[in-house]
């Protein structure tokens, strides 16, 4: 099999990379980004150079490329800090990956990583696949676009789509990064690091979760099932677990102590705020786990995945 992964030096992409190769060693994987981090050179080929460029898609997409996952894309609040940014990644990006597909041997498998930013405005309490998308921000709007798109190239027998509506992923390692969801594993990396957090929001806001772990594991699952798994609905809202911020701490202190949830400060951010308040919070995802994808059993266990991943003694 061969596969490209944009975004592949990111933390999913990479993840997801070495997921793969452990699956099969004799998989040929390209991964494309703006840079990489140490040693994953070393292991994949990489090609560093902006999505959105189509000479550096045409380098990166052997006409070979048997699955495709979309994974680049400018984050929530840098897409809407930034709007020119945010189109010519997010959405002329999208179009440029698209068009090369064409040119490819035969149509490629290609997940499509969407959020469930798509949807906001007046909203039911509690949303499933039905519900209409109506984002309230530029990142969701180039979001719902780029699903749009995976369809109908679809349709037209281009590639065969499927795009995953993602959760809140939680808990990322590294460095806090533009998107508005950013705090929700900034509140507890940066605790169990023995680090101040600030939170931007109250502990009353509730989040859809998924770990990194699962959402890995949707990534291959979603590649893997078969072209009638997918009927004419191209797009899936993965399954999730729902977790206002102040279960997101106690669950913290079950794992850690007392101690690491003193750690996070209550700093208010109005814009972070206007971002995170127009996104749904609890889902139905009856057909996403009809079709096999799975949610984390509860938010305890994500905190000792991520201590056991990224080899982290609590502070």
């Amino acid at each position: 099999m061969k596969f490209l992964i944009t975004g592949g030096g990111g933390f999913l992409g990479s993840r997801l990379a070495r997921a793969l190769k452990a699956r099969d060693a004799k998989a040929q994987i390209t991964l494309l980004d703006m840079a990489f981090p140490p040693g994953l050179e070393q292991d994949f080929r990489c090609i560093a150079g902006d999505v959105s460029s189509s000479a550096v898609i045409g380098k990166a997409l052997d006409s070979d490329t048997n699955g495709i996952f979309h994974l680049a894309s400018v984050v929530s609040g840098g897409a809407e800090a930034d709007f020119d940014l945010g189109y010519r990644v997010n959405l002329d990006g999208m179009r440029a990956l698209l068009e090369a597909c064409r040119r490819l041997s035969k149509p490629p498998k290609l997940v499509f990583t969407s959020s469930v930013a798509a949807f906001g405005g007046t909203l039911p309490d509690v949303l499933d696949d039905s519900t209409t998308p109506a984002p309230q921000t530029s990142y969701g709007t180039q979001k719902v676009i780029g699903e749009y798109l995976v369809a109908d190239w679809t349709r037209k027998g281009m590639i065969d789509g499927r795009s995953l509506r993602l959760p809140t992923i939680v808990v990322r390692p590294g460095k806090p990064n533009l998107a508005a969801s950013s705090f929700a594993s900034g509140i507890i990396r940066e605790p169990l690091n023995g680090v101040v957090a600030e939170c931007p929001v109250p502990d009353t806001t509730g989040v859809w979760i998924l770990s990194p772990k699962r959402v890995v594991e949707a990534f291959m699952h979603a590649h893997d099932l078969p072209w009638d798994a997918w009927p004419s609905n191209r797009v899936v809202n993965l399954p999730g677990i729902t977790l206002t911020v102040r279960e997101m701490l106690d669950a913290m202190g079950r794992v850690a102590g007392k101690e690491a949830v003193a750690r996070v400060k209550f700093v208010p951010d109005a814009r972070i705020q206007g971002i995170v308040k127009t996104w749904p919070v609890r889902f139905r995802t009856e057909r996403a786990l009809a079709m096999g994808f799975k949610a984390d059993s509860d938010f305890e266990s994500v905190v000792r995945d991520y201590l056991q991943s990224e080899n982290v003694i609590p502070a």
